[in-house]
């Protein structure tokens, strides 16, 4: 399989690790769109968020609540934060391999512009 994220989770592609365990790898974005900006993703591949399945519910909670983890320990939870999961190319997925974006430490307007 040649998926970016499968790669960076097995440590073939270098990265900056925030957290690791058995199921997840989060890691900071090389390319942030926020001053915070790490992805967290499951270590078990699945391509999009349409190809999840009722098996996956509890790997998907653990990766919000990671998220919410990792934002308590870089100092953002209170200021707030946005989780961000993208499917399809329509909606901006490059990597398809299930990922969240947690995005913080400046404000998050909405709607964007």
């Amino acid at each position: 399989m040649d998926c970016l994220f499968c790669k960076i989770s097995d440590k073939s592609v270098p990265s900056t690790a925030v957290y690791e365990d058995g199921e997840l790898y989060a890691f900071r974005d090389i390319s942030p769109q926020a001053p915070t900006h790490i992805l967290v993703i499951p270590k078990t591949h699945v391509s999009t968020v349409n190809d999840l399945t009722e098996a996956n519910a509890a790997l998907i909670g653990k990766l919000v609540l990671k998220a919410r983890d990792i934002a308590r320990e870089e100092g953002i939870a209170d200021q707030g934060y946005r989780l961000v999961m993208n499917c399809n190319e329509g909606a901006g997925q490059t990597v398809f391999h299930v990922h969240l974006h947690l995005l913080g430490g400046r404000a998050m307007n909405w709607p964007p512009g």
